[in-house]
C-alpha cells in the first residue's frame, strides 16, 4: 500500500511557480522550476532561493542534554558554544555512518537547561530520531521529533548577505561561518544559521511553518533586483558536487566509517565527558589505526576528457582492473565537463595520476584524477 508524500508549508507556492516536483524521502519536493543549469548558476554568481523544510530538526534538551550527545555521536558537543553550530556524524557501534549532521546549540530552554537542534539528512531523520532516543537511556535529557515544528528556507550566494540584511534585525556582519542566531526575518520569528550546501556564502533560516510562505515572498521581492530565482533539489546536487561536500547514500554509507570517508577528523576521541565514552569508539579507533597503516580507498575528484556523464555505482578502471566506484557525477555548470566523486584505491588515488578512466556502459572513457572540490568560492 503506497503512502502520499508529505508536502511542506511551500507546496501550493512551488506549484504556483510551475516547479516540476518529484519524491524525495518520501517528501513531495521541487526539483527544478526551468533550467537547472540557469538554477545553479544563479547560486555561483547571484543568489537563489531554495525549500529544504524535508530536512529532519531534533530537539535535545535537558540538564545532560551535551552529555548524551556527547555518548550518541562523534564530535565533541561540550565545545559547542550558544550560537554556533557542529558538523558532525552518528555512528553505530561498528563504526558505520548512520547520518552526517549538524548539531546548533541554542539559547537555554526555559528550565535553563542546555538546548541543541540536532539537524539530520531527509532521508535519516526517523534513523536519527530513534537512534537518539534509545541512546538517551540513563541520560537526564529529552529527544523531540520537531519535524513539524520548522520550516526551513535556505538562501544562497554571494548576493544573499545584502537580500536578507533588508529584511532582519539580526548583525549579519557578526554572524560567523556555521553559526546561528535568533532574530526577526520580514517580522517573524526565526533561527537565521550562517549554513549551507552549496560552497558559496549564504543562509538557512528556520521558522513556523505558517510564516514560510510570507518569508519565501519578501526574499523573492528583496532578491528581484540582484537576480535572486528559486531553486530546486536538481541544482543544490550539482553544487554540491562542484563543492566537493558528501552526500549520504551516496560518498557516506553504513558500510563506510568516517575514516574510510577521508573525515576522520570529525571524530573526537580526546571528549572528556561520559569517561570519553561515546557509541563506536572502539571500531572507530580500530580504523584510524587501518586508515594509518593500509590507507584504504580514497575520495577522489574526476574531470571528464569527453562528453560523457559518470554516474553513482559505475566502476572507475586503470590498466583493465577495477581501482574504484563512482559515489557521485553529473555535467559541472561551472566547469562545462562532466565531474564525478569516486573512491580510488591509494595507489591511484594523487592528484594528475594518468590512465584513469571510467566504465561507461563497456566503454572506458578518460578522466583526470584531482583534489577536491572542484570549486571554491572567492572569499
Amino acid at each position: 500500500m503506497s503512502t502520499a508524500p508529505r508536502l511542506t508549508a511551500l507546496d501550493a507556492l512551488h506549484r504556483s511557480l510551475g516547479a516540476t516536483m518529484t519524491d524525495f524521502a518520501g517528501w513531495d519536493m521541487p526539483l527544478r522550476y526551468g533550467s537547472e543549469r540557469d538554477e545553479h548558476n544563479a547560486v555561483r554568481t547571484r543568489a537563489g532561493l531554495f525549500d529544504l523544510s524535508h530536512m529532519g530538526e531534533i530537539t535535545v534538551t535537558g540538564p545532560q542534554a551535551v552529555e548524551l550527545l556527547d555518548h550518541a555521536l562523534v564530535g565533541n558537543i561540550s565545545t559547542v558554544g550558544v550560537g554556533r553550530a557542529r558538523y558532525t556524524m552518528i555512528c553505530r557501534e561498528d563504526g558505520g555512518i548512520l547520518d552526517d549532521l549538524i548539531v546548533y546549540r541554542l539559547d537555554e530552554a526555559e528550565d535553563a537547561s542546555p538546548r541543541y537542534m540536532v539537524v539530520a539528512n531527509a532521508s535519516n531523520a526517523q534513523v536519527v530520531l530513534d537512534a537518539l532516543t534509545e541512546r538517551a537511556a540513563g541520560f537526564d535529557a529529552e529527544v523531540r521529533d520537531d519535524r513539524d515544528a520548522y520550516a526551513l528556507i535556505a538562501v544562497q550566494g554571494p548576493e544573499s548577505p545584502g537580500i536578507l540584511k533588508s529584511l532582519t534585525d539580526a548583525d549579519l556582519d557578526g554572524l560567523k561561518y556555521y553559526a546561528g542566531l535568533p532574530g526577526t526575518v520580514a517580522g517573524v520569528p526565526a533561527l537565521i544559521a550562517r549554513t549551507g550546501y552549496t560552497g558559496e556564502d549564504g543562509f538557512e533560516l528556520f521558522l513556523k511553518p505558517e510564516h514560510a510562505e510570507g518569508v519565501w515572498k519578501a526574499l523573492t521581492e528583496a532578491g528581484e533586483g540582484v537576480g535572486l530565482i528559486p531553486c530546486g533539489l536538481s541544482c543544490r546536487d550539482t553544487l554540491r558536487l562542484e563543492a566537493g561536500m558528501p552526500l549520504y547514500g551516496h560518498e557516506l554509507t553504513t558500510a563506510l566509517t568516517p575514516f574510510d570517508a577521508g573525515l576522520g577528523r570529525v571524530v573526537k576521541f580526546e571528549k572528556t565527558t561520559n569517561g570519553g565514552r561515546f557509541v563506536g569508539r572502539e571500531a572507530l579507533e580500530k580504523a584510524a589505526e587501518r586508515a594509518e597503516t593500509a590507507p584504504p580507498r580514497k575520495l577522489v575528484g574526476l574531470i571528464a576528457e569527453g562528453r560523457r556523464v559518470p554516474r553513482a555505482g559505475m566502476s572507475v578502471v586503470k590498466d583493465g582492473e577495477v581501482v574504484g566506484e563512482v559515489t557521485s557525477g553529473a555535467p559541472s555548470p561551472t566547469l562545462g565537463k562532466p565531474i564525478a566523486m569516486a573512491y580510488v584505491d591509494a595507489a591511484h588515488a594523487a592528484p594528475g595520476t594518468q590512465g584513469v578512466g571510467v566504465d561507461i556502459r563497456g566503454t572506458h572513457e578518460p578522466y583526470e584524477v584531482v583534489a577536491l572540490p572542484f570549486y571554491k568560492r572567492q572569499k
